[in-house]
């Protein structure tokens, strides 16, 4: 049988499962059931949720809440979309890396904090501590792509199946930037909580 078709039926018996917990079961890797996932998720028939994939049933469209990116305005679908919190009081969310990197060149005066999500896990990372794949062959919204991992291996490992650069932070965020002919240069360690863009600025 079709192993989309069995992940459909293993939802409907146990209503939501993990990409782990089929990769187990199915005896191949995350990445391979992150494929199947992705074809089912542009078909409508699944959604993913707090890391768990589930079926996509009209109740579970009818709990989320639709918001609006400030950056490309497409509604913001996620379940955990890109956040920036600005001087530790305004939190802002835009529907991916992508337009969260734009997002904080809006706000490069002011100090700011931001989480992104695992793209296979969905656990929460500092996004000045992440790896990001950025411009590969998957585009789950905006393009170019910028697709979070919480360690480099696992960053590689994608880039190796989907094409892209594995890049920090902020090397990311210039390769963003700049190729939106916003031309913002700058320079910042790992390690960083909590920055100004202006302050980093060359």
């Amino acid at each position: 049988m079709d192993r989309k078709k069995r992940i459909l039926e293993i939802l409907k018996e146990k209503n939501e499962v993990t990409a782990k917990e089929l990769a187990n079961l199915f005896k191949v890797s995350e990445m391979t059931i992150y494929r199947d996932i992705k074809q089912l998720e542009k078909t409508g028939e699944i959604i993913r949720k707090h890391g768990s994939i589930l079926l996509n049933t009209k109740e579970n469209k009818d709990s989320k809440t639709v918001d609006t990116c400030p950056i490309c305005e497409k509604a913001i679908t996620r379940a955990h979309p890109y956040k920036i919190v600005i001087e530790g009081k305004k939190t802002l969310e835009a529907c991916c890396e992508h337009c969260g990197f734009l997002l904080h060149q809006k706000y490069e005066d002011k100090e700011v904090s931001a989480i992104t999500y695992d793209f296979i896990t969905e656990n929460p990372i500092t996004a000045f501590n992440a790896y990001f794949v950025v411009g590969s062959d998957a585009q789950p919204c905006c393009s170019p792509s910028v697709i979070p991992f919480s360690s480099k291996e696992m960053a590689e490992k994608f880039a190796k199946g989907f094409g892209g650069k594995v890049l920090n932070f902020i090397d990311a965020y210039n390769e963003i930037v700049n190729s939106m002919n916003l031309n913002l240069k700058s320079c910042c360690s790992n390690n960083v909580q909590s920055i100004k863009l202006s302050d980093i600025k060359k």
